[in-house]
């Protein structure tokens, strides 16, 4: 079974592999224990992340007292940008591959990378310590309009996070290849799907779930503007990679796609109607 879409024939190979692995017990047990570990972590932490801001951070386990909440959210906050973009930097590269002690390391990295990722996260939306005030919750027509919105910014995220390798988004190019014992082999530069609107279609969709909430707190406001903050701006250290990376290619993806705004294009067609009407 093969596809000409290039997001799938490589999900399938991989899968493929993983189905078949050659001898060696150690291995196999590495590998599913990262695997199994890996997508359960990245489960509960995209799990709480839904709930939590659904409920606008009104709902936690946090219970540090005021005035320290407001210094423990904010660590929490800051977090995961700073370790998550720190993680991403070739030294941090260098780290993850040697997490796993032996020669498997560097093959698991993108897992490790996941896992470290998914944790962050879940202690974000479960070790929030809410302030308790309610600026406004939806109620009635509001509420079901207000959820379909959060629900479609999920989606986006999803689908472009599809579109970015499925594989490498969820951690489990890693798991697989080592199952597989296959090389580790990362998607090409995302230039299909929703990257041909917007060259960053995952965090302009992360941004979405953080302002289509039906509860509004300071909390959730905190959120979202130092989230969005980061979206914006995160991403232009990711080109500066990709730029190094691609050279030609990216700047020519670059010239002819938006950054995170999509472009409206209007025909020739349509100009000389205007010009004429």
């Amino acid at each position: 079974m093969t596809s000409d879409d290039p997001r799938i024939s490589r999900l399938i190979k991989l899968i493929a592999a993983a189905l078949n692995p050659p001898a060696g017990a150690g291995r196999i047990a590495l590998a599913l224990t990262f695997g199994a570990f890996c997508h359960l972590i990245f489960a509960a932490a995209v799990l709480s992340m839904i709930a939590a801001m659904f409920f606008g951070m009104s709902e936690s386990f946090g219970s540090v007292p005021y005035p320290w909440a407001v210094l423990a959210n904010l660590a929490l906050v800051a977090q995961f940008p700073v370790i998550h973009s720190l993680l991403l930097t070739k030294r941090g590269g260098k780290f993850l591959s040697r997490i796993v002690p032996g020669s498997h390391g560097g093959t698991l990295a993108t897992t490790t990378y996941a896992i470290i990722a998914s944790l962050q996260l879940l202690a974000l939306f479960t070790l929030w310590t809410p302030s308790g005030i309610i600026w406004y919750r939806a109620e009635g027509t509001g509420l079901v309009l207000i959820s379909i919105a959060y629900a479609t910014s999920w989606l986006i995220l999803i689908k472009a996070s599809f579109d970015a390798g499925a594989e490498v988004q969820s951690g489990a190019l890693g798991w697989m290849s080592l199952l597989g014992k296959i090389k580790l082999v990362f998607p090409d530069m995302p230039k299909l799907g929703l990257f041909r609107v917007i060259r960053q279609p995952i965090y302009v969709g992360f941004a979405l779930t953080l302002w289509t909430v039906p509860v509004w707190t300071p909390d959730q406001l905190v959120l979202a503007i130092g989230y969005t903050a980061y979206c914006l701006l995160a991403p232009r250290i990711k080109e500066r990679r990709f730029e190094a990376r691609y050279s030609e290619e990216f700047d020519r993806y670059r010239a002819q796609t938006p950054y995170v705004i999509p472009q409206l294009k209007v025909g020739k067609q349509t100009r000389h109607e205007t010009d004429g009407a």
